[in-house]
């Protein structure tokens, strides 16, 4: 099985190459090759782009009477992919490149004809100094000034490069950060500062206003006069209610509330607080074990005739005051009940 990878052939003993005949082929053969566009190009019978790189199956022949050094120039037929029409161009061995020769136009060639711009004024520069020396001398003078020229421009972009690279970027996004937020500290102090001011400025237009809200209540009230002592306010009470003519009930009440504080003012006892709610069903049963309300409206009514002469003596001793002041003959007995006070009060209607 190994036979039939053997490459080797067998030669007779008796084998003479020179009697093998030779095959007499044309020079301008061609040959079917595989190839891929060399360069960008366009159709001139359809206008259709075939861009460089684009694959074909082309017919390759010799140039006849063409070589460069001794190397042979190949042509190469191909056919447009949209209408078949034939293209051909050839190789170009001088310039390294392929030449375009008929059936399409090269596309995207500025390079090229940039290149072969140059070539030409070399040439023409190498003309004139061959038969001009003073051109000579001329042209060696601008090329070094151009050179000087290059040079300074290529020191200014080496200087620049440098104050560049002593840059240093990541502190200078440091320092803008860190300013920034100093700017906005600064602006929030300051914000700060301001909200303060306006805060202490309205407590200080509150106290003006409530003090002189004060001084203004204080001027429209009146200021209460020096009296001597602490029963002159309740004595002025008392001949106020003498002016006044008693009708109801709660005048005569408040006479005798007038009478009682009075009293325990000037024997240096204190004003009775507060008087405690009553309930509603102390208004309608009464305290249970106290006495009843209604119990001093009755009086028994004495026949002495000693007695109430008597009576009479004693109330002035019994209502008079510690400052020399005698009291109305209203309170004399402490235990009456307004009724009776109202009886013994002698400016009432009934008397009048």
């Amino acid at each position: 099985m190994s036979e039939r990878k053997v490459l080797n052939k067998y030669y007779p003993p008796d084998f003479d190459p020179s009697k093998i005949p030779k095959l007499k082929l044309p020079k301008d053969r061609q040959y079917v090759v595989r190839l891929m566009a060399p360069f960008n190009m366009r159709c001139k019978t359809c206008g259709e782009y075939i861009y460089k790189g684009k694959k074909f199956n082309a017919r390759k022949e010799t140039v006849q009477n063409e070589a460069y050094l001794g190397l042979p120039i190949f042509r190469f037929y191909i056919k447009c992919t949209r209408c078949l029409a034939e293209i051909t161009f050839k190789t170009d061995p001088e310039n390294t490149d392929y030449t375009m020769e008929h059936g399409a136009t090269r596309n995207f060639q500025a390079e090229k004809l940039l290149e072969e711009e140059e070539k030409r004024v070399q040439k023409e520069r190498e003309d004139e100094e061959l038969n001009n020396p003073m051109k000579v001398l001329e042209n060696r003078t601008k090329d070094s000034k151009l050179e000087m020229e290059v040079l300074e421009n290529l020191q200014e972009l080496k200087d620049l490069n440098q104050r560049q690279a002593h840059v240093d970027f990541e502190a200078m996004l440091r320092q803008h950060r860190l300013s920034e937020e100093e700017r906005q500290k600064q602006a929030q102090d300051e914000d700060e500062r301001e909200t303060a001011a306006l805060v202490e400025e309205a407590r200080k237009r509150r106290l003006l206003e409530d003090s002189d809200s004060e001084e203004d209540a204080a001027a429209t009230l009146p200021q209460p006069a020096s009296r001597p002592g602490p029963t002159a306010i309740l004595d002025e009470f008392l001949s106020e209610l003498d002016r006044v003519p008693v009708t109801t009930l709660r005048a005569v009440d408040w006479r005798r509330k007038a009478f009682r504080w009075r009293n325990d003012m000037a024997g240096g006892v204190e004003a009775p607080k507060a008087k405690r709610k009553v309930e509603s069903w102390e208004r309608s049963v009464g305290t249970l074990g106290g006495r009843p309300v209604l119990s001093g409206l009755v009086v028994v009514k004495k026949t002495e005739p000693g007695s109430s002469s008597q009576q009479g003596q004693e109330a002035p001793t019994a209502g008079a005051v510690k400052n020399g002041k005698v009291a109305d003959p209203a309170a004399r007995t402490p235990n009456t009940s307004s009724l009776s006070q109202l009886g013994a009060y002698s400016d009432s209607e009934d008397s009048s």
